[in-house]
């Protein structure tokens, strides 16, 4: 059965494709905020912010199999 997961992971391990955040970035984003608390802001006053990159995996070979078409723009390099 076709599926979306989170994590590009389960793509590689057979799942059709993938929408989430970039972990690489949010781990970035972390390490910035970890900074600002060991230079002396109160954690309570750092702002809250949503992750700014997101990524989508796809299977081609396993779409194929099943006869799942993909949009050409889904296929195009960004």
């Amino acid at each position: 059965m076709p599926a979306v997961y989170y994590d590009k992971a389960f793509v590689s391990a057979g799942g059709l494709m993938s929408y989430g955040i970039d972990f690489t970035a949010h781990y970035r984003q972390a390490a910035a905020y970890v900074d600002c608390i060991l230079r002396g802001t109160k954690p309570a006053d750092l702002p809250v912010e949503a992750s700014t990159k997101y990524e989508t995996v796809l299977n081609v070979k396993d779409a194929k199999a099943i006869g799942v078409t993909i949009p050409p723009a889904l296929l195009a390099p960004r």
